[in-house]
């Protein structure tokens, strides 16, 4: 086997060579590059517009194309995560919290340089355990069940409690409120209507695409249009100099790379768990492991950016796995990639190990080469993308929300995707201001419905039995510690229980603790509402809302009755401030230094914003809307010169047009002129 194994690796890195092949990874890779960078866009569009151009192509060349693609979307996801904290996908997310505060520093070049080639690396060990680890995993593979499944996902949200920092109360009840929203749409197991509000358009869900860029893009570029300043002022660090520096983060970290390549890798290869929790995963870990990283991380630390970006980019070599081995695709690009299989008469399986090994490894290299040919091509026009971050806002923001409402309408391409992505911004800004941790809400909306439904399928197969299973006991283990750490390092730190109960006066409410009360409606509602359901389809909602309900009114008390201890010296007092600041895990707002109405009258504006980009877009349509827009924004906001405002007009209406409308064929959202011209038309035949 080992013969045969060296044998086809080599006759495929021979085969891969070929100038057809070789073009047709080219071509995949600047499609990559291209999808990663548009937010919300990914690969998964650009993978299925790819599909039948592989038809008359041999299943080398074929498969060049489409991994080529699929393999470099995350390579590009970071620029726009690092200069604008607009994630490119849900699973850039993570590279948000500390590849903002780099570019807001001046250190925008270092942070793409780590991210490209920590991508790089984690993309290429993705790739090695892929080709190593095929032949020998299916067994392995084959012994993983649903409740293995489960522990996999509970050992996800175990993450919480890192994430959530200094605040894990907050962190829990938006971990909560993330899993109930995951519960929106018919419950798979009775069919039961949950939380839909009697409109169709909630029935399959919420879509992760309008909420990732809700929560993670919105907030930033509303901090961005109050401060009224360029993302970073600082041009010192905007150029070679910083590119070298963050490759020579990434190979001073190694070892942070190989293990967070680990993680990703096997959570790819793990079906259902999803490619937008593998960087959370790899970012906990991180935030865990490292020294000195309470202190650091979400401030701008290299080693989060590129804990995220190397677990990000190894998922692709995992998810290979399952779909090769068995025919069960590891993500929605490898269902496609099946799809690519069928057309060229190739069987997942057996013959994929065997007779069939090369094709099997022109995919390893595939991979491999794209990583390298990706990296290189960021690489080469890094130190342009990095001067982005130095323009003013007013050149920036119009053009950035255009392509973000392009990006969230990919959800489920209907107008609630935008409505989403409203609601959820303004939730997303108010937590950023308020100091609530927002990754918790994303981890889990992730992984709560499929925890939901692994539970269900494992008490139906197994009983109770599958608790005692091996590797669900380890796992579950190791979550409960994970969830159970923050709790004990308070209890030393206050000197144990009585320390942590004494130190309560009389409530003294402030407006911030509105974000309290508001969360605690919404778990009051949302229980009212699961009461009337099926029993099965209530009960992990009851559960997880009872839990978060509970987390909110504790954090409540805790905060508005614990008082300053002044029998504690001035050093310790510093000291136990200086411990409260260690960790926010999400990105401190830029808008402290401007008074509180400044912030709010401004937040306001922008907001507003966004409602007449949206009312104009049920008007006219989206692309008559994006000039439109982007005149006024400019001009108004600015006011910048028109020889700036009408080539930025033209040239976004143009890109957009030209990929979303004539390349992607995307079907725009119906417009009111759309809808009553032909009405009209059919009214007076003459029209």
């Amino acid at each position: 086997m080992e013969v045969s194994m060296l044998g086809a690796a080599a006759k495929a890195f021979s085969l891969m060579f070929d100038s057809w092949t070789l073009l047709m990874l080219g071509i995949g890779v600047i499609m990559g590059l291209v999808l990663g960078i548009i937010p919300g866009i990914g690969g998964l569009a650009g993978t299925a517009l790819l599909l039948p151009f592989t038809f008359s192509m041999d299943p080398i060349a074929a498969m060049a194309l489409l991994l080529g693609l699929g393999a470099t979307t995350s390579t590009g996801d970071p620029i726009p995560a690092v200069l604008f904290g607009v994630p490119g996908g849900a699973g850039s997310a993570a590279t948000v919290l500390d590849g903002l505060p780099m570019a807001k520093r001046g250190e925008a070049s270092r942070a793409l340089s780590a991210s490209y080639m920590s991508s790089l690396l984690g993309g290429l060990f993705g790739a090695a355990l892929m080709g190593v680890t095929i032949p020998i995993l299916r067994p392995i593979m084959l012994y993983i069940g649903s409740p293995e499944l489960l522990a996999f996902s509970v050992l996800g949200i175990s993450f919480v409690a890192t994430l959530s920092g200094n605040a894990p109360l907050r962190g829990l009840a938006a971990a909560a409120l993330g899993i109930m929203v995951a519960m929106i749409g018919s419950d798979p197991q009775t069919g039961t209507l949950r939380y839909t509000f009697d409109t169709l358009y909630l029935w399959e869900g919420a879509p992760l695409t309008s909420i990732v860029l809700g929560l993670f893009a919105l907030p930033e570029l509303a901090d961005l249009a109050i401060s009224r300043t360029a993302i970073s002022g600082d041009l010192a660090k905007t150029d070679k100099s910083g590119m070298v520096q963050g490759a020579k983060d990434c190979f001073k970290h190694w070892w942070l790379i190989l293990r967070c390549s680990w993680i990703g890798a096997a959570l790819g290869a793990v079906p259902g768990i999803g490619g937008a929790v593998v960087d959370w995963v790899a970012y906990g870990h991180a935030a865990r492991t490292e020294k000195g990283a309470s202190q650091t991380f979400g401030t701008g630390d290299v080693r989060g950016v590129i804990a995220s970006e190397s677990a990000n980019n190894a998922k692709e070599g995992g998810a290979l796995v399952p779909t090769v081995a068995f025919g069960v695709p590891g993500s929605a690009g490898m269902a496609i990639l099946l799809g690519a299989f069928m057309i060229h008469g190739l069987v997942p399986g057996p013959d994929m190990l065997s007779k069939n090994l090369h094709i099997t490894y022109s995919m390893v290299w595939s991979i491999a080469l794209a990583n390298i040919l990706g990296a290189g091509l960021c690489y080469l026009f890094s130190e342009q993308f990095a001067k982005l971050a130095t323009l003013r806002y007013t050149l920036i923001l119009p053009s950035v929300l255009g392509i973000i409402y392009i990006g969230a309408f990919q959800g489920s391409r209907n107008w609630g995707d935008l409505w989403t992505l409203l609601i959820f911004g303004l939730l997303g800004w108010t937590m950023k201001q308020l100091k609530w941790p927002r990754p918790p809400l994303i981890l889990g909306l992730v992984l709560g419905d499929i925890i939901e439904r692994y539970l269900f399928i494992s008490i139906q197969r197994y009983g109770v039995s599958w608790f005692a299973r091996p590797i669900v006991l380890g796992i579950f283990a190791i979550s409960l510690f994970g969830l159970l750490r923050p709790l004990l390092q308070d209890l030393r730190r206050e000197g144990g229980v009585s320390g942590m109960l004494s130190g309560y006066g009389a409530p003294q409410f402030k407006p911030q603790h509105v974000m309290h009360v508001f969360m605690l409606i919404v778990f009051g509602y949302l229980l009212w509402e699961a009461s009337s359901w099926n029993f099965s389809a209530k009960i992990v909602p009851s559960i997880v809302g009872s839990l978060g309900f509970a987390f909110v009114a504790i954090s409540l008390l805790n905060e508005v009755s614990r008082r300053e201890d002044t029998s504690v010296p001035d050093l310790r007092k510093e000291a136990k401030n200086e411990v409260e600041k260690k960790i926010h895990m999400d990105i401190d707002s830029d808008t402290g230094h401007l008074p509180v109405s400044t912030v709010a009258r401004r937040g306001v504006i922008f907001f507003g914003w966004l409602l007449a980009f949206m009312a104009s877009m049920a008007t006219i349509g989206l692309i008559p809307t994006v000039p439109l827009f982007v005149v006024l924004y400019m001009r108004l906001e600015g006011p910048e010169p028109w020889k700036l405002v009408v080539p930025q007009a033209i040239g976004l209406t143009v890109f957009i047009w030209f990929l979303f409308d004539q390349l992607l064929t995307i079907p725009w959202p119906p417009t009111y002129f759309g809808t009553w011209f032909p009405a009209l038309k059919a009214f007076i035949p003459s029209v």
